[in-house]
């Protein structure tokens, strides 16, 4: 790991008090969970910040000005960027690469966390993070993010089972085979890789422990729509770079951070009020937030 940063003389291994994290959720037009995504960060000590893409790449005013050395995780957010022209996420990727490309590379070399949800994770993809197998960042896009099967945007509750080893930073602390309820909402979610190599690339991701969550259905096994509401190949439904820095997955973690905010709460709550026997304990914390608590731990730890 390239050991300085621009973190107040820190270096890699120094040990950071959570109020210290600083976190990024960067913003363009059409971005949306902004406030979800922060507050998410927030409820576990950090620092958060939302800013906007001018303001990493200079274009605003001197004092509104920011360096993305400042901070110690980076957060991409869903929405329809700059209105989702060309592909998915294509027009956000292309400022970032263009503006700040090396600087993005070198936040992902020191082992910042990375995370883009639904169309945070289209623009790592266009970006050339994900899947990140051969290079920080490659130069064009290796896969891409297609129009869901059924040719809509699917709105819906979704299974997720927790199918990485330990290699992703972003579900350390989310035991392997464990099952989330995480709501997706998106129009473009099926990940392809180019037809002819497209085995190939799926078996390196998974032999590379790159796939962290894949869409199953209520008795958590692998099934078609809706349970996986966009056709992706293989049911995947997340995938992280060869680091396990970098992480996308089109549901949506933010949007589940407590309990009573998840499509069944009601159902459970009035079934514990009659002393019915109900399958979840904790009834606090949502499914969402063990992502951001899993990459909490990893920078206290290492910064």
């Amino acid at each position: 790991m390239i050991p300085g940063n621009g973190l107040c003389g820190r270096r890699w291994g120094d040990i950071v008090r959570k109020e210290e994290v600083k976190v990024a959720v960067v913003r363009i037009e059409g971005t949306n969970c902004e406030e979800e995504a922060a507050r998410a960060w927030k409820m576990l000590g950090a620092t958060v910040e939302k800013v906007h893409l001018n303001q990493l790449t200079g274009k605003t005013v001197a004092s509104d000005r920011r360096s993305l050395e400042d901070y110690h995780a980076l957060f991409i957010p869903g929405g329809f960027s700059a209105g989702d022209y060309i592909r998915a996420g294509a027009m956000f990727a292309a400022r970032l690469k263009m503006k700040m490309g090396r600087e993005l590379e070198r936040f992902v070399e020191e082992g910042k966390p990375v995370i883009g949800v639904c169309n945070g994770f289209q623009i790592l993809v266009e970006l050339g993070l994900l899947p990140g197998i051969e290079h920080i960042m490659s130069r064009v896009p290796e896969a891409v993010l297609m129009t869901n099967d059924s040719a809509r945007f699917e709105c819906r509750p979704t299974l997720l089972k927790h199918v990485n080893k330990g290699k992703c930073i972003f579900t350390s602390q989310i035991a392997n085979g464990q099952i989330l309820q995480i709501p997706s909402a998106h129009a473009e979610g099926k990940l392809q890789f180019p037809k002819e190599e497209e085995e190939r690339w799926l078996d390196r991701l998974f032999d590379n422990d790159q796939i962290v969550f894949r869409y199953v259905d209520q008795n958590g096994e692998y099934a078609g729509y809706p349970w996986n509401p966009n056709g992706s190949a293989r049911n995947i439904a997340g995938i992280c770079n060869d680091q396990g820095n970098v992480f996308g997955m089109m549901p949506h973690p933010e949007r589940v951070l407590d309990w009573h905010t998840h499509n069944d709460w009601t159902r459970e709550n009035e079934g514990r009020e009659k002393g019915e026997e109900r399958g979840r304990e904790d009834m606090s914390d949502g499914d969402g937030l063990v992502v951001f608590k899993s990459a909490m731990e990893y920078v206290t730890r290492k910064w």
